[in-house]
């Protein structure tokens, strides 16, 4: 799909019908990382996984803070057509659902929110790579990234669509993360939330995830074995399990048998 949204030529993945999901991917990633969501929940809702502005299929520049990604969201979900949806986020991309929450409940069903934090520090010497040295900082990444039985090819689309970001859009990323701080404004929000959470993650670690859901009023928890910080691609099917029982606990109609 490619609407305009903000003035900027849009693209988005979609598959199946039903209750709109729509899929906010991280820092420097792209709708392309919810693949397997993608094909695995089509058969419980319409599944959108969005590329941000600057990212994918998406017209740059990328924007410079989250609330400005959680307005351009706000905006495609207009140009879409979709008043209420389940809203889900990776990373960066969890630090966009919880904004939406915070400002927008009227637009949301539930949130799914994988691994992500209310605040989003990044180590200095990521940055300083981001700013430096492009190359190293991608390197660095996928030090960090993943959990350490992670088979390669399960996140080779990661290390791919990072590589072809631009990387003044992937630093614009994660300086918005720097400064994404929701701790104490948590508590706050109303909608039904699924935390998900790598059992590995080094970049946003599991503490992240127990301090959402303990500040989340009714927030579930999942807590993907063996998994770093991209536990959709890491360990798809579980991934999908959690998500899965949550659409369907919210009402969503389970699939014909």
């Amino acid at each position: 799909m490619r609407p305009v949204v903000q003035g900027r030529l849009t693209h988005w993945r979609e598959a199946g019908s039903g209750p709109p999901l729509v899929l906010v991917h991280g820092a420097g990633g792209s709708g392309e990382l919810w693949s397997a969501q993608l094909e695995g929940l089509a058969d419980l809702a319409r599944v959108l996984a969005i590329d941000l502005p600057g990212h994918g299929g998406t017209a740059g520049p990328g924007l410079l803070s989250v609330d400005a990604y959680a307005d351009w969201v706000v905006a495609l979900l207009d140009a879409a057509g979709l008043d209420r949806v389940v809203l889900g986020g990776h990373s960066m991309g969890g630090a966009v659902a919880q904004t939406i929450a915070l400002t927008r409940p009227d637009r949301l069903d539930a949130i799914v929110l994988v691994a992500t934090g209310a605040r989003l520090r990044v180590i200095a010497r990521l940055l300083d790579a981001l700013r430096e040295v492009p190359r190293e900082a991608q390197t660095l990444i996928h030090a960090l990234a993943y959990g350490p039985r992670t088979p390669l090819e399960r996140v080779a689309p990661a290390d791919r669509v990072l590589s072809e970001t631009a990387p003044l859009v992937t630093l614009g990323d994660y300086l918005a993360c720097n400064r994404f701080d929701a701790l104490a404004r948590i508590d706050r929000i109303q909608v039904p939330t699924l935390v998900v959470a790598g059992a590995e993650d080094r970049l946003t670690p599991p503490k992240y995830a127990r301090a959402l859901v303990d500040a989340i009023p009714g927030a579930r928890l999942s807590e993907v074995r063996g998994a770093g910080h991209f536990p959709q691609l890491e360990e798809p099917e579980a991934v999908n399990r959690a998500i899965r029982s949550f659409l369907i606990g919210l009402g969503a109609p389970p699939p014909a048998a």
